[in-house]
C-alpha cells in the first residue's frame, strides 16, 4: 500500500470524530486535503452545521470551494476539536510539524482547541522525533544574526528554499529555517530556547498537544490515545 493511501485511510477516519454544532479547526499538508474532501462530504449527506477555522490560506481556500463554512480565529471563543497532519510523532506523542511552513498558524489553532487530532502515515510514528528538520519562523528583520546563533549552537540551519532558489514566504510573510538535528533528545528544553530568541516567531515542536493520532497502516488504521 503506498503513502498516499495510508494518508486517506487516516484522514477518512478522522472525520468520524466530528460532531455536529462543533468549531473546528482545519489542518494544513497533503493529508489534510484528503480530510477536508472526507469532511464535505459529510456536512453535505448530513447536513452537519460547523463552523471551521483554517490554518492556512489554501486549506481555506479549498474548504471554502467544497462550501464548508469559514471564520478566522479571532470571531470563534474556542475550537472544539482541530484534525492535522504531522511530520514527526514519537512514542510520548510529541511531535514536529510544519513541513507546509504553516506552523506558527497550527499552533495559534491547536492550543486554543480543546482536542487535538493528528492524522499520519505509518512512517510518520517515530521513536524519536528529529530525521523531519524542524521549521523554525523567524521575521525576515536579522534572520541571517539568528541563522549564525543557530549555526554557532550546532543545530544546522538552512533556510528554506523554493525550487526556483527563492526564500520561502510563510502566509505571514515570514523566513522558515529549518533545523537538521537527526534526532531531538531533549525537546522541551530546545523549545524553551528556540522561544527565547528574539526574531523567532515559532517553532515546528508541537509537544504535550496532541490527544489522539489517527495513523494509516497497511493492516488498517490504528487510533493512538494520549495517556
Amino acid at each position: 500500500m503506498d503513502k498516499n493511501a495510508m494518508k486517506k485511510m487516516a484522514a477518512e477516519r478522522s472525520v468520524d470524530f466530528v460532531e455536529d454544532n462543533m468549531i473546528l479547526g482545519l489542518g494544513t499538508g497533503s493529508t489534510v486535503v484528503y480530510m477536508v474532501e472526507a469532511l464535505a462530504k459529510r456536512v453535505q449527506a448530513e447536513h452537519l452545521n460547523l463552523t471551521c477555522v483554517c490554518t492556512s490560506i489554501r486549506t481555506e481556500e479549498q474548504a471554502k470551494s467544497l462550501g464548508i463554512p469559514v471564520k478566522a480565529l479571532n470571531d470563534v471563543d474556542h475550537i472544539d476539536l482541530t484534525i492535522d497532519g504531522a511530520d514527526e510523532v514519537d512514542a510520548n506523542f510529541q511531535g514536529i510539524k510544519g513541513g507546509g511552513a504553516a506552523h506558527l498558524f497550527e499552533k495559534l489553532v491547536a492550543t486554543t482547541s480543546t482536542r487535538n487530532i493528528w492524522i499520519v502515515d505509518q512512517a510518520k510514528v517515530v521513536d524519536t522525533i528529529g530525521r523531519f528538520p524542524l521549521p523554525v519562523e523567524v521575521i525576515p528583520f536579522g534572520s541571517q544574526q539568528v541563522f549564525n546563533k543557530m549555526t554557532k549552537e550546532g543545530l544546522n540551519p538552512e533556510f528554506r528554499m523554493t525550487e526556483d532558489g527563492q526564500l520561502v514566504l510563510t502566509d505571514s510573510k515570514n523566513y522558515v529555517i529549518d533545523l537538521h538535528l537527526n534526532q531531538v533528545q531533549h525537546p522541551h528544553l530546545l523549545a524553551s530556547w528556540l522561544s527565547e530568541q528574539v526574531g523567532v516567531i515559532e517553532h515546528g515542536l508541537f509537544l504535550d498537544i496532541v490527544d489522539q493520532v489517527v495513523v494509516g497502516a497497511p493492516e488498517g488504521v490504528k487510533i493512538l490515545t494520549a495517556n
